[in-house]
């Protein structure tokens, strides 16, 4: 078995073994989601999160590949794919950095208050814990995503969801 075989298997145990709730696709070692929920004292509390990760071939010195199911308002999370920009998500994040929403990046440093506003609102419509499962649906596992649905950068590494 090659070293980044090795890798992925201990990352992905790692990651089952932790509180988050780890489903493989197609009994994969390199795709599965993750569901999360938001971080306590923050407008994503309450929230439910479906992400996908491919972990590839080359992992881990290829960055994952890491897209959100359900909805997310979040300036490094394409409103539309779930694609997340993981060039700035382990660094000092900053709306100043290249946001994927635009919208968000600008409402947040405008007006914090309609901001988190927007925020709890689609937690409310998008991330209850029913929606993690229905939004799954949405897009089947035996649906071929393109590349283009999600964000890779080869300087991310794998890590804690940072909201």
């Amino acid at each position: 078995m090659s070293s980044p075989s090795k890798r992925r298997e201990m990352d992905l145990m790692k990651l089952m073994m932790s509180d988050y709730k780890v489903e493989t696709i197609n009994d994969s070692m390199q795709e599965f989601y993750v569901d999360f929920h938001g971080p306590k004292d923050s407008p994503y509390q309450g929230g439910v999160w479906r992400i996908r990760v491919e972990l590839p071939d080359a992992y881990p010195y290829k960055s994952p590949s890491i897209g959100f199911v359900n909805k997310i308002y979040h300036p490094n999370v394409d409103e539309m794919s779930g694609s997340v920009c993981l060039d700035v998500i382990n660094q000092t994040w900053s709306p100043m950095f290249d946001p994927l929403n635009g919208e968000a990046a600008a409402l947040m440093m405008k007006d914090r208050t309609a901001y988190e506003q927007r925020v709890k609102e689609y937690c409310e419509k998008y991330a209850k814990p029913e929606d993690v499962g229905a939004a799954q649906e949405e897009k089947s596992s035996d649906e071929e995503l393109s590349e283009d649905d999600y964000a890779s950068s080869d300087d991310a590494i794998a890590g804690e969801a940072d909201l």
